[in-house]
Order: C-alpha cells, then sequence, then structure tokens
C-alpha cells in the first residue's frame, strides 16, 4: 500500500512538473521573433527583369492555431481553477485512488476456487484425516481456506464447535475484506464539499471585485466566477471516479462473502458426513 501511495504522489507531481514546463515553452516560443538580414548598402547593384509570380503565392497563408488536446486543457483549467483547493481536490482523488487500488488488489488476491477447495478437503478426509486436511488449508490462499483451517482446528470438540469457529472466525475475515472503505467514502464526500467552498469563497471574491470596483461589469466578476465553477467541476469529477471504484470494490466484498458463507455451509456437511463415519 505505501509503494502504490508514493508511486500515485510521484505521479501527480510530475503532472505538475509537466505542467509549469509547457507553459515556459509557450512563452518562450511567444517571445522569439525572427528578424530579416538587412540589405547591405555598398554591394553592387544588378538590375534583372522583374519577375512574375503566381497570385497564389503572394498571399499571405492564414495562420492556422495549433490544435490543443484534452489533456492539455485539462491542465490549463486546473491551473486556471487555483492551487488552494485544486491541489486539495488533487490529493484526495490520489489518497483514494491509491486505497481503490490497494482493495481492489487485496481482493482479487482472495479469490479461492471454493468448490475446487471443498473437493481436495474432501479427498484429504478420507485419505489421510483431519491433518491432512489442515495441510490443504495452510497451503492454499485467502480467506476462505484460513476460514476452513480454523474450523478444523475444533474438529475433535465436535461438529457444533466447528460450526461456531467458522461463523466467528468469518466475521474477522469479513472485517479485513472492508478495511478501507471509509476513507475512500470519506474522499468522496470531500472532494465535491471541497468544490463547493472554492465555489463560495470565489463568488465572495467576485463581490468583493465588485463593492472595490463600485460597477457591476462582466470583466470584474468573470475570474471570480470562473473560478468558482471550475472548482465545482473538478471536485465532482473526483467524486464520480471514486464512487465508480467503490461500487466496483463493495461488489467484489459482497461476492467474496457470499462464498464464503457457500462454502462454510459445505464444509459442514462435510465434515458431518466425516465424523458420522
Amino acid at each position: 500500500m505505501k509503494k502504490i501511495l508514493v508511486l500515485l504522489t510521484v505521479t501527480g507531481m510530475l503532472l505538475f512538473g509537466a505542467t509549469a514546463i509547457v507553459k515556459a515553452q509557450n512563452n518562450a516560443g511567444n517571445a522569439t521573433e525572427t528578424v530579416a538580414p538587412k540589405p547591405d548598402s555598398n554591394a553592387a547593384v544588378t538590375t534583372t527583369p522583374p519577375v512574375e509570380q503566381p497570385a497564389n503565392l503572394e498571399e499571405e497563408a492564414p495562420a492556422v492555431e495549433a490544435p490543443t488536446g484534452f489533456h492539455q486543457t485539462l491542465k490549463q483549467k486546473f491551473i486556471e481553477g487555483g492551487p488552494e483547493f485544486m491541489g486539495i481536490i488533487l490529493v484526495c482523488l490520489i489518497f483514494g485512488l491509491a486505497l481503490a487500488i490497494e482493495r481492489i488488489i487485496y481482493l482479487n488476491l482472495a479469490t479461492t476456487n471454493t468448490k475446487k477447495l471443498l473437493h481436495h478437503i474432501e479427498d484429504a478426509l478420507q485419505a489421510g484425516g483431519v491433518d491432512k486436511a489442515k495441510e490443504i488449508c495452510r497451503n492454499a490462499k485467502g480467506p476462505v481456506a484460513s476460514i476452513f483451517y480454523q474450523g478444523l482446528e475444533r474438529m475433535d470438540e465436535g461438529v457444533e464447535m466447528v460450526e461456531k469457529a467458522v461463523v466467528s472466525y468469518g466475521s474477522v475475515q469479513m472485517g479485513r475484506l472492508e478495511s478501507g472503505l471509509s476513507w475512500i467514502s470519506l474522499f468522496i464526500s470531500l472532494a465535491p464539499m471541497l468544490g463547493f467552498m472554492g465555489t463560495v469563497i470565489g463568488m465572495i471574491g467576485a463581490f468583493d471585485n465588485i463593492a472595490a470596483a463600485g460597477d457591476i461589469s462582466p470583466q470584474i466578476v468573470a475570474d471570480g466566477i470562473k473560478v468558482a465553477l471550475l472548482t465545482t467541476v473538478f471536485g465532482l469529477i473526483v467524486a464520480m471516479i471514486l464512487q465508480i471504484f467503490y461500487n466496483y470494490i463493495v461488489a467484489k466484498i459482497d461476492t467474496l462473502v457470499n462464498n464464503m458463507e457457500d462454502s462454510s455451509i459445505g464444509l459442514i456437511d462435510i465434515l458431518a458426513k466425516y465424523a458420522k463415519k
């Protein structure tokens, strides 16, 4: 998780650095002027017959503006929104994505083929008893294998104790699966709140400009309203991105919990049959 946080933080720093470089290059390009060479007065003057040029060559080609891509426009609008609130919104996006990616990786690693695991446990019970089944669970990965191992540890105390152990340890595993979701939910709520706060502060600045100028002019209030709207837009975009990841994680957890419950019932049935023998 720490590596993911560092990686996303470096990515954000590189984004700001690339923006500054692009702005510097644009300013340098605008400041550069081409100077035509002056004719030498001492050079010999030679008379040459006039050469007629086509009319198309005499006309100057119209200036074509360089197309701006989506990425360039996004960076420009981000800079125009101001560093105060836009930087905090970016931090919410970085940390929210880091937590979401960490949860997705953890949940994918926790996914287990429960039917195959139950089949191996049943074969191990018939071949080598409880110790062989515990070895199968010990070598398997995922929360389901850990729950099965805790249940097999109580096999000497009866099937009822196995069931209680499975239920108790299943609750512990569910808590581990849901770890970090509260922080992702916090960033989802915090990003649009920061955007709305930037909107309010931008409007206050616009009214301050009106009061200072003593006149209501679109040019006076344009900057404040623009900053206000940009912070709101970026806050909502961050919230929507994190909400998509949050819903995916919740759906993944629900699937894992259902598999845990179904496989636990299957384990109890297998152990009950084994106890009768």
